[in-house]
């Protein structure tokens, strides 16, 4: 029986990054996803001591999935009272300068950060459905058993997620250099004060949406449009010249910019690019985001 348990430890550490995204899809929260992977070991050593799971990867997804998602309804009523806008906890990596083409098919299971945000407005069923199929390939009678749904309903649920976010305006697709170019022109606008040059790294119709949790300071609602966003902008950026440390991170397999005030991450600053402009700028100051995001970027 020890043999069988480290083995079983073995398989499951290799898959857990992938459980982890799998949840993170759903819930918009790398700790919250990291600790529903971590619930799921109990069970799985449960289950094989019953009888040995044999399709470890298909047995992980679906519970992870299910418990995911149980989360994700309890978690839509506290977002109801929350105070400010809401924005999802990043997935924080390091930047890496010249990533290995081989790391395609985890990029491709990691959502931007912009996708992660419309998906708030799904709801669980349609959330759940859209990411496991469209995703991460699951066929429609495996999300059904993790939804409670027949595979039709199913099919439904993720045809109507797929048409609600290509309604969107937003490119949720990522194009390194061109994201890249982008901030980079962003970061030293906003740094020098030039407003016209900031100006014109913003799309007419940009949005900027801060997320101070009610702890921090923070813009209660959202700013539109290229002038006002950059009016906005600015003025934040002119309270912290010379009193922060400006850093490049990965968020959710792109580069943000993070500010560190005496080394504690107090900001993060993502962009949604399309073309040569920003369409979403969105800043997370809640403390207990960047906080479980530098936490768990550290495992």
């Amino acid at each position: 029986m020890p043999d069988v348990r480290e083995g079983l430890a073995e398989e499951y550490d290799a898959l857990r990054p992938r459980m982890v995204r799998v949840a993170y899809a759903i819930l918009g929260s790398r700790a919250d996803a990291e600790d529903v992977v971590a619930d799921c070991w109990s069970r799985l050593v449960a289950a094989d001591a019953r009888e040995p799971v044999r399709d470890l990867t298909g047995w992980l997804t679906v519970a992870v999935a299910r418990a995911a998602t149980d989360v994700l309804r309890s978690a839509r009523v506290r977002r109801e009272e929350y105070v400010g806008p809401w924005l999802p906890e990043p997935y924080v990596d390091p930047v890496d300068p010249a990533p290995d083409p081989a790391d395609r098919v985890t990029l491709d299971e990691t959502v931007s950060y912009a996708l992660a945000v419309v998906l708030e407005s799904l709801s669980p069923a349609e959330r759940t459905a859209w990411v496991l199929h469209d995703v991460f390939g699951m066929g429609f009678p495996e999300v059904a058993a993790v939804v409670g749904r027949t595979p039709v309903a199913v099919r439904r649920l993720a045809s109507r997620a797929r048409a609600h976010l290509a309604a969107q305006p937003t490119r949720f697709e990522v194009d390194r250099s061109e994201h890249e170019a982008v901030l980079g022109r962003f970061l030293a606008a906003a740094a020098g004060g030039d407003l016209d040059a900031l100006v014109a790294t913003l799309d007419p119709d940009v949005v900027v949406t801060s997320d101070g949790g009610g702890a921090v300071s923070a813009a209660r609602r959202p700013v539109h449009g290229a002038e006002r966003s950059a009016r906005f902008l600015a003025g934040l950026v002119a309270k912290y010249v010379g009193d922060v440390e400006i850093e490049l991170l990965g968020v959710n397999g792109a580069p943000a910019i993070g500010l560190r005030e005496d080394g504690v991450l107090t900001s993060l600053i993502v962009l949604t690019v399309a073309g040569d402009r920003a369409t979403r700028v969105d800043i997370l100051r809640a403390p207990a985001k960047l906080a479980a995001a530098v936490r768990t970027a550290g495992q």
